[in-house]
């Protein structure tokens, strides 16, 4: 057995493939493979007369004496096995050892390749803040109960995250989902407070940055935990907020309007609407005709007989209540709420189609009005901005906007006399706790309350 290489060519000069010669006799092999091995014509002619001519050829082409070397070390060990191995097989060999670099080469490009790939498919943080916004803002993804995100959710969301965006951009850093730590925390945060952001903004930011991470933990992105831990928090504190009386309603009612552009009245009218509904503007700003029903009850009604004073007469009377029912945007509740006096005379205006105006010019129409009433009253109100508590003294005009209504219509329940839980069935809060925060009764409001209802203080 026995592997030899040569060449096969007319030509004197230049370059020319390098034969394998695979011999076996006693299998009866003779194998002539042509390889991609080349060699100059005149030094490998000139080295294969002498042993000391061949030494010198195989000195100044080191790469090539390897690789003649591995190939006859392989193909001399492959013609020894029992099987005897065929012409291509010995070729495959051959080729194995020949293309070894180029093989490689294209080995490490294809796993850089697959690496890079890999990098550009990732899922990292801010890859997931887009995804996240988007499918809330779709529909692909929903809220636990199975409800779409309510388009005012799917823009706080968007504006809480954007800080997360801005502060990277700021300090010249990626994060991603293992870089959010206590230390990420106490910058981020010290961040937000140097733009003066109150400290319920920056609790916000906070808040919607932890239930990301969640989201993403939940779908196997990440296995940090540290963003869990109690210190890593968005603070919220109770925040002063004002409503109104019903002397300011009445005041706010007897503007004179004629002269305004229609948009005022209208605003004033969805305005009352979520006073006398309790809701949110998303859900009061949005009140169709389909969303309103009746029914008739029978109520007993007795006087004094004229013709004897001692005695009483007594009739069934047929009652018709109007009510309307509500499908809140943001938990997806559904709440029926009584139409009183006040939210029918509004409603019959409309033929209970309650116009619809976009919150930002409800809020600068029902500042102008309340001025035009004559809401000029200072209020001292505390802010939190910057992590530094703040009072100032506001015209009350100033504080008003859209969530005014929702917690004047709370806060009016309360003070006449309805039970709390009443109240939640109306506002839709699934606690007292939450529902206290919209209640915002003065100390007087509530001791006169309390007299008027029960006897032990008087």
């Amino acid at each position: 057995m026995a592997t030899k290489f040569t060449i096969r060519t007319k030509a004197t000069k230049g370059y020319t493939a390098l034969i394998v010669r695979c011999q076996a006799p006693t299998k009866g092999i003779d194998y002539r493979i042509t390889s991609a091995l080349e060699v100059d014509i005149q030094s490998w002619n000139k080295a294969k007369k002498t042993a000391t001519g061949l030494a010198k050829f195989r000195e100044a082409n080191p790469a090539l004496a390897d690789k003649m070397d591995l190939i006859k070390k392989n193909v001399d060990v492959a013609l020894k096995k029992e099987v005897t191995p065929t012409k291509d097989e010995v070729k495959a060999i051959i080729d194995g050892i020949v293309y070894a670099e180029a093989r490689a080469a294209q080995k490490k490009r294809e796993e850089e390749k697959a690496k890079k790939e890999a990098e550009e498919n990732k899922m990292t943080l801010n890859k997931y803040i887009a995804t996240y916004n988007e499918q809330i803002k779709s529909g692909a993804r929903q809220t636990e109960s199975g409800r779409n995100f309510a388009p005012s959710t799917v823009k706080t969301v968007r504006l809480a995250l954007d800080q997360f965006t801005q502060f990277q951009k700021a300090i010249g850093r990626t994060y991603d989902f293992d870089d959010i730590d206590m230390v990420f925390y106490y910058d981020y945060t010290a961040w937000l407070k140097k733009k003066k952001y109150s400290v319920n903004t920056v609790g916000k930011c906070v808040k919607e940055l932890k239930t990301l991470m969640s989201a993403a933990a939940s779908e196997g992105y990440h296995a940090n935990n540290v963003w869990r831990d109690k210190k890593f928090k968005g603070t919220r504190i109770e925040v002063d907020s004002i409503y109104l009386t019903r002397e300011d309603l009445d005041k706010i009612m007897a503007v004179d309007l004629s002269k305004y552009p229609v948009g005022y009245e209208q605003a004033r009218d969805i305005f009352m609407i979520g006073v006398w509904t309790a809701q949110r503007v998303s859900d009061y700003n949005n009140i169709k005709k389909e969303d309103f029903s009746t029914f008739t009850k029978n109520v007993m009604r007795e006087e004094q007989d004229p013709e004897n004073p001692d005695n009483k007469i007594a009739w069934i009377e047929k009652q018709e209540i109007t009510y309307v029912n509500i499908r809140q945007q943001k938990t997806g509740a559904k709440v029926s709420i009584p139409c009183n006096s006040q939210l029918k005379a509004i409603l019959e205006k409309y033929d209970y189609q309650a116009p619809h105006l976009v919150d930002q010019v409800i809020n600068r129409y029902i500042k102008e009005i309340a001025q035009a009433a004559g809401l000029t009253q200072l209020v001292e109100i505390e802010t939190t901005k910057g992590g530094t508590p703040k009072k100032e003294k506001v015209e009350k005009y100033k504080l008003i906007h859209t969530h005014t209504a929702r917690r004047t219509g709370a806060t009016l329940m309360y003070l006449a006399g309805l039970d709390l839980y009443d109240i939640m069935k109306v506002t839709g809060h699934t606690s007292p706790k939450m529902l206290k925060k919209y209640i915002k009764a003065d100390s007087l409001e509530v001791v006169e309350k309390l007299t008027d209802k029960y006897d032990y203080f008087k």
